[in-house]
């Protein structure tokens, strides 16, 4: 018998599920919340209980025995920065995840995991959550010391894609150079140097090519002159940066399908909407290749636009000059937390604590959370020790 591996990821509009048992997938659930569910709850915290049932009840409805379970693994939520890896999640943990600022559903990914993982008497992970900080402090400072830049983006598909694309071209992870692009409701556009994502893009409400439903940069003159008109309150404006942007806000649609169809049709607008979409997300690509001193061994789309051939089209004709691009259409991010959660428990690797201050200091820059993430892997030269990680996940790759 192998390990069990129950993981769970929480969105705004679905809780996935999926039972493992070691790399053979049991069940994979999609339980879809109606806009008229989710309106019934005050915040995201209020919805723990009601999550918690849905997915109880959907593995008693499969006779599944919770007390089988090896282990539960989460989607790690909007917490403090921290450098990359598996986390149990603790009583810090848990604190923090409840009375987060930035509010989203992934925020219930490593509570859930804690209350069923209690419930089944085995210890509750998370790995690569949203807020994975190994930024170099250049990238950090913006011209504004009271608007530092910070990462907020796609963490646990950025990297278990670059990893899955370091293996399958012999590479290891640790000692490569790549441009990774995850582009889905959010873009998020990363700079992996040497096993550390060391410049990214804020995907949720920061900075970045505009995307499905997101702002991106936004002109700075401009943006103050509209907060400014009392036309809008904070919340709404707050809103559109974050879930009202991009695409919505000019085509009123987040469906990359959608836009082709119209294009098809003859739409103009939609055309010249989706064209200055890629022609961001190539501009930051070629940001990132200067990020990486020009040294880049490829460029990996991911995400699910990536299925799209014009758009990935688009990337290739202006970046295959920085390197060769590899396509790894959609993310299967229960994957990648099954497979984190399988070198924890085979004994590859130890999982990290979760503790404040103890992973952070105190710098002179300026950073979001005042503190920055000491990074875990380093010695006393400040030389990241090289280990290497089997977190690899199993998709389809297309490149030329």
């Amino acid at each position: 018998m192998g390990y069990k591996i129950l993981a769970i990821n929480p969105g705004s509009t679905s809780t996935k599920v999926a039972l493992y048992d070691e790399e053979r997938p049991l069940l994979e659930l999609n339980l879809r919340h109606s806009t008229e569910e989710i309106s019934r709850f005050a915040g995201v915290n209020d919805q723990l209980d009601w999550r918690r049932g849905l997915i109880l009840s959907a593995l008693r409805e499969e006779a599944f025995d919770i007390r089988n379970l090896s282990a539960v693994i989460g989607r790690g939520g909007l917490i403090r920065p921290i450098p990359a890896g598996v986390y149990e999640v603790n009583s810090r943990m848990r604190y923090d995840l409840r009375n987060a600022q930035m509010k989203h559903a992934c925020n219930l990914g490593g509570l859930l995991a804690a209350q069923i993982a209690h419930m089944a008497g085995v210890k509750a992970y998370i790995a690569d959550p949203p807020v994975v900080d190994e930024m170099d402090d250049a990238a950090r400072i913006s011209g504004m010391p009271m608007c530092p830049r910070k990462p907020v983006f796609h963490a646990l598909n950025q990297k278990a894609t670059a990893r899955l694309h370091c293996e399958r071209m012999g590479w290891v992870y640790e000692e490569s150079n790549l441009i990774v692009a995850h582009m889905g409701g959010g873009i998020s556009v990363a700079a992996h140097k040497q096993g550390r994502i060391v410049d990214v893009n804020n995907a949720l409400d920061g900075d970045g090519p505009f995307a499905p439903d997101r702002a991106g940069s936004i002109p700075s003159s401009e943006l103050i002159k509209v907060c400014f008109s009392g036309q809008y309150t904070k919340e709404e404006l707050l809103k559109f940066i974050s879930s009202k942007g991009g695409l919505v806000a000019y085509l009123g649609t987040n469906s990359v399908i959608q836009v082709m169809e119209r294009i098809a049709q003859g739409d103009q607008r939609a055309k010249k909407v989706l064209d200055a979409m890629c022609y961001n997300i190539v501009k930051q690509i070629g940001a990132m290749a200067a990020a990486l001193s020009g040294s880049v061994q490829a460029i990996v789309l991911t995400g699910g636009i990536a299925y799209n051939e014009p758009v990935v089209e688009y990337i290739r004709e202006r970046c295959s000059f920085i390197a060769p691009i590899a396509v790894y259409p959609g993310e299967n991010e229960l994957e990648a937390l099954v497979t984190n959660a399988l070198v924890v428990l085979r004994g590859v690797i130890p999982p990290k604590v979760y503790k404040y201050p103890a992973f952070f200091r105190e710098t002179n820059g300026p950073h979001p959370s005042g503190v920055r993430p000491v990074r875990s892997d380093a010695g006393a030269t400040g030389a990241a020790k090289i280990t290497k990680h089997p977190c690899v996940t199993r998709k389809r790759c297309s490149s030329r």
